[in-house]
């Protein structure tokens, strides 16, 4: 008699029937993903506080110091939607684990690295760690949604937030006191999210990849036109593109600003740029559960032309009201990107790693270009002169005029 061998976990997963349990959200899967999201981005938030001392003992200029972000933006934001193109076709539930390690082999070479060529192998080890964690476990927040995948991401993204407002604070209390050397030590916390990542995986193996099958099922609408998917895929990319460039100029300059306008000390300016974030993170949380509930559409026209009247406010406001004006356009900002990456895995469901590494990538990018472009402006003309420019950044929500219309059960 013939035998018949057990079908691999991606074969059962494009078989299985849609079943109410992928209804279910997985919330202690949502938890620990976004645990270990919290650790990849305070470990990736740590690279910019060594540049000091390595301008000092390796004598860098602003350009050396530069190309070392260029090398980490490039491994941490092209290679995502390469790496999430590659696990729609072939999943690869290990991928998570091991790209922590990556992580943690980046942080140990820049803590013992002396010479610059081995401090840019430090980024670019560093940014791989990155490229390989974000689309993989934004998929595995999707397959633990169930009914909620605005919830999941909202969940997933705010470790991400909390990891880099604590990246700065890790920085000040441990780097700035005990050198470079003392990155080995925040590489260390590589291997509890490996450990985590290794049960996650065990559970996307054996189930979430059965439950994304079974999700795309149970949508009751009909896919949309291929044209009309790729329109709405780009629409959503202009938003990203206006969310990050006005965000690059509130974390990476608002510091600056507020010294430079109001005369604040250094930390009186980094409590408020703390204030920002939180409310950042606030938004964040926020902005998933609105859109299940209320569907995409709605909560990116509020976050994004929301926040056009009170950045055109900011640049003229007193230091009374500076604090929470860029409080509120940091919450109601950051509700976006949540309903952004869900919206986008609506439109293309057979592609949810290529859209999470599309948009993640994205993301990260067009943050470090528009910092670089942004301090650029700001040598020449001045930081309070950017910000009265970057205001108008937020009018380009009107590009939800363009987005396809997609049944609010489905999204």
């Amino acid at each position: 008699m013939a035998t018949i061998s057990p079908p691999t976990p991606g074969e059962a997963a494009a078989t299985a029937a849609p079943t109410p349990d992928a209804a279910k959200t997985v919330l202690g899967i949502i938890v620990a993903i976004s645990a270990c999201h919290l650790i990849n981005d305070m470990m990736q938030s740590l690279l910019p506080a060594i540049y000091p001392g390595l301008a000092r003992e390796l004598s860098l200029s602003f350009g050396q110091i530069g190309l070392i972000t260029l090398v980490y933006q490039i491994t941490a934001s092209i290679l995502q939607p390469i790496i999430g193109l590659v696990a729609d076709k072939k999943p690869a539930p290990l991928a998570l684990p091991i790209g922590t390690l990556f992580s943690m082999a980046g942080l140990t070479v820049l803590s013992v690295a002396h010479v610059y060529w081995l401090v840019l192998l430090g980024a670019a080890l560093l940014g791989m760690g990155s490229s390989i964690f974000h689309p993989e476990s934004s998929r595995v927040a999707r397959m633990a949604s169930g009914s909620r995948p605005g919830f999941a991401q909202s969940l997933f993204q705010v470790g991400g937030n909390a990891g880099s407002a604590l990246g700065p604070l890790a920085a000040a209390l441990v780097v700035v006191r005990w050198g470079q050397t003392s990155l080995a030590f925040f590489a260390l916390l590589s291997l509890l999210s490996a450990a985590i990542l290794w049960n996650v995986s065990r559970w996307y193996k054996h189930h979430g990849l059965a439950r994304l099958q079974a999700g795309r099922k149970a949508r009751k609408t009909t896919p949309l036109p291929q044209g009309k998917a790729r329109l709405g895929i780009a629409v959503l990319l202009g938003l990203v593109f206006s969310k990050y460039i006005y965000l690059a100029s509130l974390t990476s300059f608002y510091t600056f600003y507020l010294i430079e306008k109001f005369h604040l000390s250094v930390a009186q300016a980094q409590f408020q740029l703390f204030l920002f974030l939180a409310a950042v993170a606030a938004g964040t949380v926020a902005g998933g559960p609105l859109g299940d509930r209320f569907g995409r559409n709605y909560v990116l026209w509020f976050s994004i032309l929301g926040a056009l009247p009170f950045a055109l406010l900011l640049p003229h406001a007193s230091l009374a009201w500076t604090t929470p004006l860029a409080m509120v356009i940091g919450l109601i900002l950051a509700s976006a990107f949540p309903a952004i990456i869900v919206f986008a895995q609506e439109l293309m469901p057979d592609h949810v790693g290529t859209v999470s590494g599309l948009f993640f990538g994205f993301a990260f990018g067009v943050g470090g270009i528009g910092a670089a472009a942004l301090g650029w402006a700001a040598d020449k003309v001045g930081i309070e002169a950017v910000y009265q420019w970057v205001a108008f950044m937020p009018a380009l929500g009107m590009l939800c005029l363009f987005l396809p219309k997609v049944d609010r059960a489905a999204a």
